[in-house]
């Protein structure tokens, strides 16, 4: 698949802008801070209705603009498709997919597949675990859309059944200050019977974003092993697992096995969540690990190697979701300033994974930083203009 048309309005730093795009390689170039990157991450928001770089949509809206619009024409097998979002602080998206507007605006994902490698990256390998969780959610997303209403659910349970053990925690401490037994108190007791309803909210929820979850971790690890080798190929061999909360389930599972298992954990750490006033046991808890060699990669990965690594999951994405069956379902790859960052083999493996892509967009602060073979349409960015310029020689 490929866009042949990005609007924006209000998104970021721009009030408007349009480009026109083909299939290839389209380079923005232009000085750090006029933008570019605003733009690739409006087209990556419409595949996955998040951003790479926060976690939360207020910063994508213009200061003092009520909305922003993100629109694109996307031309998969030959037909084309318009989807656009609104993006409105403190309320739902809205969507249309040719000019219609949809129930619900997940119902506009997957039209736009893209893979984003941005200097970001480099925290899935050496930042929290909340970066690798969110990479895993995104690519699940990209991958299979339902499971934007999966994480929705899971996340609006999570807040409802947090908020109960912190309100639980202050009433017990109250009740202790006051001499008496927490569990005497009737407003105590209603808010425990509350909880179990929630224990299985979230287990019933959970388990389907876990199960989501270990299946894509089985299927993309052999894809980023093979990435890493190409991208280092005299380094130690790389691997990846996930690491749940919830001890002894596999991507073996089924959803209501794992319902279960987090039903049971939820039960034996419910005194200590009590004590603490927050959710101890679920998907919001877990890990993607990574290893080089024998050793985790945090804290082990030197900086070369740690490129490297976020380089091969974000490949290794870029190959599954080229795997899927069906006419044009191969995702746009994304490249933003990573080349100013990489040595020449990284460059080298970097470029020739991008040239089996049906649409690129290169984003850099300096033309000769873009190896020869990614050099197709490039665009000048300025403050608040998009202009098409001379191919580079």
């Amino acid at each position: 698949m490929y866009v042949r048309r990005l609007t924006v309005t209000d998104f970021r730093s721009w009030p408007s802008a349009e480009l026109s795009l083909q299939r290839g390689v389209t380079v923005l170039v232009g000085p750090n801070g006029v933008g570019k990157t605003n733009l690739v991450e409006a087209l990556g928001y419409l595949a996955t209705f998040s951003s790479h770089r926060v976690a939360t949509d207020a910063p994508l809206v213009r200061r003092n603009a009520p909305c922003a619009v993100v629109r694109a024409i996307a031309v998969r097998a030959d037909r084309e498709l318009a989807v656009e979002v609104q993006i409105t602080p403190g309320k739902a998206n809205q969507a249309r997919v040719n000019r219609a507007p949809v129930a619900k605006a997940r119902d506009a994902l997957g039209i736009v597949r893209s893979v984003l490698f941005a200097p970001e990256d480099l925290a899935l390998v050496r930042g929290d675990p909340s970066e690798r969780r969110r990479f895993l959610d995104q690519l699940l997303v990209n991958r299979w859309p339902r499971f934007a209403g999966v994480r929705a659910d899971y996340e609006r349970v999570l807040r409802q059944r947090s908020a109960l053990l912190k309100t639980a925690r202050t009433v017990g401490a109250h009740a202790r200050s006051a001499g008496s037994s927490p569990s005497g108190g009737c407003s105590h007791s209603a808010d425990l019977s509350t909880l179990e309803v929630w224990d299985g909210h979230l287990a019933t929820h959970g388990a389907q974003l876990l199960a989501g979850r270990m299946r894509l971790v089985a299927e993309l690890a052999g894809r980023v092993s093979e990435a890493y080798a190409q991208v280092a190929p005299h380094a130690a061999a790389v691997s990846m697992g996930y690491r749940a909360s919830v001890p002894g389930v596999s991507e073996a599972d089924e959803p209501a096995q794992l319902a279960d298992a987090l039903a049971a954990e939820l039960v034996r750490v419910r005194r200590q969540e009590l004590e603490r006033g927050i959710c101890l046991v679920g998907p919001h808890r877990d890990d993607l690990e990574l290893r080089l060699g024998d050793d985790p990669a945090k804290g082990y990965a030197s900086h070369g190697e740690s490129w490297s690594f976020a380089l091969a999951l974000r490949l290794g994405s870029f190959e599954l979701l080229r795997a899927e069956p069906g006419d044009g379902c191969d995702p746009i790859l994304v490249l933003d300033d990573v080349f100013a960052e990489l040595d020449a083999r990284r460059r080298h493996a970097l470029a020739e994974h991008a040239a089996r892509a049906e649409q690129v967009l290169v984003t850099v602060a300096v033309a000769d930083d873009v190896p020869r073979a990614l050099r197709g349409s490039w665009y000048e960015v300025a403050p608040g203009t998009v202009r098409e310029r001379a191919p580079q020689a």
